[in-house]
């Protein structure tokens, strides 16, 4: 990198970090953390609360917010220090200032997003639930190609994947499946992952090697199984158990462990059977449940319940976030953020990362890097 053009990227580095002084409220956050500290140290009862889980993951979610930001400012810091010295004829620092200014650049982009997440529950965990649309096999193939595209997205970010439940196709794929991505903020990251998603490709089931057009509908929730908002009566359940059945089933379990969970007041259920342990699958029905029942309360709260159900109804054309082509050219498109690539196969692969952070900044109101990356 030219020395001018290296010099011009510190100084927007710089400005960036300047910019975002006022949405950090440093002084509020540590307050904050101290008053959890003082909480913590003198109510005897802080231990045995519930809401004790909540303050705690909380207090570390500001403590490594502030770590991130006080990482940037040093190395903004460092930056502006190593430059004078190149100036002043330290000829041999420039490797070091050019090595430097590249981490930083990242740290300020991650930093920016952190800004963005600041969602009560952008912290948590993800639920994702998978559902194929109208076309048969055609579609229950693709809902199978989106489960493995964000297992392989956990697997680059570093998240877990655990597969709560699944629902196989006849002849092949998948019609549902729900699951959950386990990380830091994995549900900030692919809340936005919410909607339809379009692929159109040469069917590998057509004889004729016709093009089809397939949709799939993604619905991810926050996991909010340690969290005291949402409290479920044992009586308001109704618990069945069932032989697993599908793809596998008859490797699972020859017994009923498979589990079905309904909510009786609001008819609102989940199901597992992808443990031999029925109590495992109980486990995970509730989770399910748990989260379900949250989105429902929150729909009621903020009227958004009409849309949801609107959406989740209509897995077809006009609804669609995202489209995946494969022929007659290769494009992937998000069509809010109008972020797009031709590297389909790196995307079904779990590169996801710059259609997430488009959308994040596009939902922040934040001008999106949207355009086009070759792969």
């Amino acid at each position: 990198m030219q020395p001018e053009e290296l010099s011009s990227k510190i100084n927007e580095i710089s400005r960036r970090t300047e910019s975002f002084i006022p949405a950090v409220k440093e002084q509020e956050l540590i307050k904050r953390i101290g008053d959890i500290d003082s909480l913590s140290l003198t109510d005897p009862q802080f231990w045995l609360k519930q809401e004790s889980k909540t303050l705690l993951k909380e207090q570390a979610k500001h403590k490594k917010f502030l770590e991130s930001w006080h990482k940037l400012k040093q190395n903004g810091e460092d930056l502006l220090v190593l430059r004078e010295l190149y100036k002043e004829g330290e000829i041999g620092v420039y490797g070091e200032l050019e090595e430097l200014a590249q981490k930083t650049e990242e740290l300020a982009q991650s930093f920016e997003l952190a800004l963005i997440l600041n969602g009560r529950h952008d912290i948590n965990n993800a639920i994702i639930t998978v559902h194929s649309g109208a076309g048969g096999t055609e579609a229950n193939d693709w809902a199978d190609m989106l489960l493995r595209m964000y297992n392989r997205y956990a697997e680059i970010s570093g998240f877990s994947f655990e597969l709560l439940d699944c629902l196989y196709g006849e002849e092949a794929g998948i019609k549902s499946v729900v699951f959950n991505i386990i990380g830091e903020y994995s549900y900030g990251y692919l809340k936005g992952e919410s909607g339809v998603h379009r692929l159109v490709r040469i069917s590998p089931f057509d004889s004729q090697n016709r093009r089809h057009t397939s949709f799939a509908s993604v619905f991810v929730l926050p996991d909010i199984e340690d969290e005291p908002e949402v409290e479920i009566n044992e009586a308001d359940l109704r618990i069945d158990t069932y032989r697993s059945s599908g793809a596998g089933g008859q490797h699972v379990n020859t017994t009923d462990s498979a589990v079905r969970i309904t909510h009786i007041p609001t008819g609102i259920a989940a199901s597992s059977q992808t443990e031999r342990s029925q109590h495992k699958n109980k486990a995970h029905a509730m989770k399910i449940l748990s989260a379900r029942l949250y989105e429902f309360e929150m729909s009621k709260l903020n009227s958004e319940r009409e849309k949801l159900e609107a959406a989740k109804s209509d897995i077809a054309w006009g609804s669609q976030i995202r489209s995946y082509v494969m022929h007659p050219y290769k494009m992937v498109k998000d069509l809010r953020s109008r972020y797009e690539t031709s590297n389909v196969e790196g995307v079904m692969n779990g590169e996801l990362q710059e259609f997430i952070r488009a959308y994040l900044l596009f939902s922040a109101g934040i001008a999106s890097p949207a355009g086009e990356s070759s792969g």
